[in-house]
């Protein structure tokens, strides 16, 4: 079906039918779903190229991929573009990847604005003083941020989670347990919410007058072999720590193996909590010790970000809160336990 038979098929002008299917605020709610509802039945989808030149809109959102020889797969950004995806499908978007090598990113960002072929884009792997967010601002572009950039002006948009909040609380409740020699597996150190999560442990600490041992600090990719050699070189130590912190259920994986080896129970000879992104493949609660965690769901933060991203570009809704901070839940499970005597 074309749009000249699906005009005429509801009655409704050609023009219409396209502002209803692109979002413009003119077109009221009743007519706009009852033209999205014909669309679906129908299978009537528009010409990008056509729509393009009626809307001068692309009907994309950009991201930057980062490429080197020594960046593993991550399952973490992998979760986090689902959610994305969920929003696009609702509203047909389409995605335009650029892979850059980490140290072009700024370039590739303005290669891609400049190429006409996204409405809008987002930032992730945010760092701190990061430039690329002073960049965007300068940018025509709609654009969002997933995290903050520690060190500027919260002057732009963006979703977060509360990295500080959940490793204070984590750390508070270890702390309630008896536990005063603490490990912190962590993500790279130049990333945001590393920070900040290596922040709210050492406030924590603080308030009982202790100190994070910088032997027990591990920052590194989030990946299971790495949970695994940081764990393990941590518990070679004389004074290894009675509880661990970890970026991720994948870091804790590895942990746990190190522990295992070692011959320590977990929950009782030592206790862990990690951060839960709710990964389908990698469930707190299926660990043969089930993991105390803090959570938030990655794919949920996507589909947020796709939703407001497209309603900046469209100008469809009201304006959503330019900048979000999402709490994060302590989830108590077998893994952590009172420090052993």
């Amino acid at each position: 079906m074309n749009l000249k038979e699906l005009s005429q098929m509801l009655g409704l002008s050609q023009t219409t039918i396209s502002r209803a299917l692109n979002g413009y605020p003119e077109v009221n709610k009743e007519t706009r779903e009852r033209v999205l509802q014909a669309a679906r039945e129908t299978g009537y989808r528009p010409n990008r190229a056509a729509q393009r030149l009626a809307t001068g809109k692309a009907g994309s959102i950009g991201l930057i991929m980062p490429i080197s020889p020594d960046h593993s797969s991550d399952m973490h950004f992998a979760e986090f573009q689902s959610g994305l995806a969920e929003a696009s499908i609702v509203h047909d978007f389409h995605f335009v990847i650029m892979p850059s090598r980490a140290e072009d990113e700024e370039q590739a960002i303005r290669w891609l604005v400049a190429s006409g072929s996204v409405d809008g884009y987002y930032l992730a792997y945010v760092r701190d003083r990061d430039p690329r967010i002073t960049m965007a601002k300068s940018l025509s572009l709609p654009f969002i941020v997933h995290g903050r950039s520690f060190g500027l002006e919260l002057d732009y948009p963006f979703l977060d989670v509360d990295n500080e909040g959940a490793f204070y609380d984590a750390t508070r409740f270890l702390l309630q347990l008896g536990h005063q020699r603490f490990a912190l597996l962590n993500g790279p150190s130049d990333l945001d919410f590393a920070h900040r999560r290596r922040l709210g442990t050492e406030k924590a600490l603080a308030e009982k007058g202790l100190l994070l041992d910088p032997r027990h600090t591990r920052h590194s990719f989030m990946g299971d072999e790495q949970g695994y050699r940081g764990m393990k070189e941590i518990l070679a130590s004389a004074d290894r720590p009675t509880a661990v912190l970890c970026a991720s259920t994948v870091l804790a994986l590895g942990a746990v193996r190190a522990m295992n080896e070692v011959g320590l129970k977990l929950g009782t000879d030592i206790s862990l909590i990690a951060h839960d992104d709710e990964l389908p493949l990698l469930k707190p609660e299926n660990f043969s010790i089930p993991l105390t965690t803090t959570r938030s769901s990655l794919r949920a933060a996507g589909k947020r970000i796709g939703e407001r991203l497209i309603a900046m570009i469209n100008q469809s809704e009201p304006a959503a809160p330019e900048q979000e901070l999402w709490k994060v839940e302590l989830v108590v499970r077998a893994s952590t336990g009172p420090a052993p005597t």
